[in-house]
C-alpha cells in the first residue's frame, strides 16, 4: 500500500501531518517557533525537540534512540540560523501499527524511523519551517535467498521473504545527499551500494529510475517519494486559495 498524508488537520498546532503507508499511521505535529527555557536557549540557532510517543504504553530507549535519529537528520535541513533562540517542538504520535509488525524477525525501530521522518518533514511544511531542502526517507530489505533489495516492503512482504537477511533505511535531500543510513544485518559492500543507488533512485530521481508503484499513485502516476511529496504540498496550497476562485 503506498503512502497516504493530510495535512494542517490539528487546529492547535502550528503545524501537522497524518502519514500512514504499509499498516503505520503517524500524527506528526510542530509548535514553533516558540519561547525558550533560558536553560536550552542557543544564542545563534533554534533549539528542536523531537519526541516520539509509542502507539501503547510508555517512551522506552527504543523512542529515545529513534529521537536522536531525527533530530540529527532534521538539525542538517532546518534553517535554525534564522530563527535564533527559539524552540522546535516536533511530537510524533505512533497511531497503529501493522499486527505482523513484531513477526517478521527484523528491527522494529528500523521499520518505523523513514514513516517517522517522512511524517516530521509533511508537519515542518505544515508549519511553514524555513528549510533549506525537503527530507525523503525509504526501506529495503534483502532476503537470505537473494541479493536484489526489496522496496518499501510492508510487514506481509517481509514474512514471506523469511529470513531476512538485511534491512536498510535511506534518507535523502531534495539535491541528492545522504542524510541517514542505519542498516542492521549480514551484508556486502556492495550489496549496501546497490541499495543505496535503489533508494536514491525510490527518494529523488527526477526522471526515469524506479517508480513508487500503483499503490503510491496520488491523482496520478507518481516517479518518486519526491514528486509524491510535491503533490500533497500542492494540493494542500490549492485547498487555501480556493477562496480566490470562489464566487
Amino acid at each position: 500500500m503506498g503512502p497516504q498524508a493530510v495535512l494542517s488537520h490539528l487546529h492547535r498546532a502550528d503545524g501537522s501531518a497524518t502519514y500512514a503507508q504499509n499498516g503505520y499511521s503517524i500524527i506528526g505535529s510542530v509548535n514553533g517557533p516558540i519561547e525558550v527555557l533560558r536553560r536550552d536557549e542557543l544564542p545563534e540557532e533554534a533549539t528542536i525537540e523531537v519526541n516520539i510517543r509509542p502507539a501503547i504504553g510508555v517512551g522506552s530507549p527504543k523512542e529515545r534512540h529513534l529521537e536522536t535519529l531525527i533530530h540529527n537528520t532534521l538539525r542538517s535541513i532546518i534553517l535554525t540560523r534564522s530563527i535564533p533562540r527559539t524552540l522546535l517542538q516536533i511530537t510524533l504520535q505512533v497511531r497503529s501499527l501493522p499486527e505482523e509488525d513484531a513477526s517478521t524477525g527484523v528491527s522494529t525501530s528500523l521499520t518505523l524511523l523513514p514513516h517517522l521522518l517522512n511524517t516530521a518533514l509533511l508537519s515542518l511544511l505544515s508549519a511553514s519551517i524555513p528549510l533549506s531542502t525537503i527530507v525523503t526517507s525509504v526501506l529495503l530489505a534483502i532476503p537470505a535467498n537473494t541479493s536484489t533489495p526489496v522496496c518499501s516492503p510492508d510487514p506481509k512482504e517481509l514474512l514471506r521473504a523469511k529470513p531476512i537477511r538485511s534491512i536498510h533505511v535511506f534518507a535523502f535531500s531534495g539535491d541528492r545527499r545522504l542524510l541517514l543510513n542505519e542498516s542492521d544485518g549480514t551484508f556486502s559492500y556492495d550489496e549496501w551500494e546497490e541499495a543505496c543507488e535503489l533508494a536514491e533512485d525510490v527518494c529523488c530521481k527526477e526522471e526515469g529510475g524506479v517508480g513508487l508503484g500503483e499503490g503510491m499513485e496520488v491523482d496520478g502516476p507518481q516517479d518518486n517519494m519526491e514528486s509524491w511529496l510535491r503533490d500533497v504540498v500542492k494540493r494542500k496550497v490549492e485547498q487555501e486559495q480556493r477562496w480566490r476562485t470562489a464566487d
